[in-house]
């Protein structure tokens, strides 16, 4: 049986008094596309943040290809996060000053890839995904699709194993929204990428492998 490429255990997490999962169990596999749904303050966003070691449980389990990350210490977790995590938000974060090339490529830099590595590598995903073209351009200088497709191309720079998406295409057109959503399946059939998705978009969530609900801090349905 093939262990799980995301499996949380009881994952429980509060702020103060105010208690957001409270255990949380779910598992992923390789090459999944999974949807989290659920009403805004469910806990969908933190548990993002936990399964992308971007936060800790206070109680729980978290095993990612097999290990129990939350055991690293800090120096080490980051080292593992930057090479085995993607990460996609709805606002696409990308740095003003820099290129869309450089800003792919940013994440290889910091995981110590060589300079002729990473360029290759971040031109190789722009022209992917469809913008060879924009490689020069600064993020002012692009849509708000392409400023997204950026952010896709700098999630994958590192190969990552695993793709976490918040609210991806919250800021983006119908149209561009759509594209967005199939891009994610065109990248698992090329690459095998494995995805998470927290999304409040009813289409996408209908298109994922499986659509996992939260309500006030608990897994209700999966499906």
């Amino acid at each position: 049986m093939n262990t799980p490429l995301v499996k949380a255990v009881d994952i429980e997490k509060s702020y103060g008094s105010l208690k957001v999962l409270k255990g949380i169990n779910l598992e992923v596999n390789t090459g999944e596309i999974v949807a989290i749904v659920g009403a805004s303050g469910a806990g969908k966003s933190t548990l993002l943040h936990i399964i992308g070691t971007l936060d800790t449980p206070d109680t729980g389990k978290l095993m990612l290809k097999g290990l129990d990350v939350f055991r690293y210490s800090s120096k080490d977790l980051a080292a593992f996060r930057n090479k085995s995590i993607g990460f996609v938000f709805q606002f696409h974060n990308l740095l003003p000053e820099f290129s869309a090339l450089e800003n792919v490529m940013i994440p290889g830099w910091i995981a110590g890839i060589s300079k002729t590595d990473v360029t290759r590598r971040a031109t190789e995903l722009l022209e992917l995904l469809g913008l060879g073209s924009r490689l020069d351009h600064k993020p002012s200088e692009l849509s708000g699709g392409e400023q997204q497709r950026t952010a896709v191309a700098r999630a994958l720079i590192n190969d990552p194993v695993l793709v976490l998406a918040d609210e991806p295409s919250g800021n983006l057109d119908s149209k561009n929204a759509q594209e967005l959503h199939q891009l994610f399946f065109d990248l698992r059939k090329q690459l095998n990428q494995t995805f998470i998705i927290v999304t409040h978009n009813q289409e996408f969530a209908r298109m994922a492998d499986r659509t996992i609900e939260i309500r006030d801090g608990v897994v209700v349905s999966t499906s």
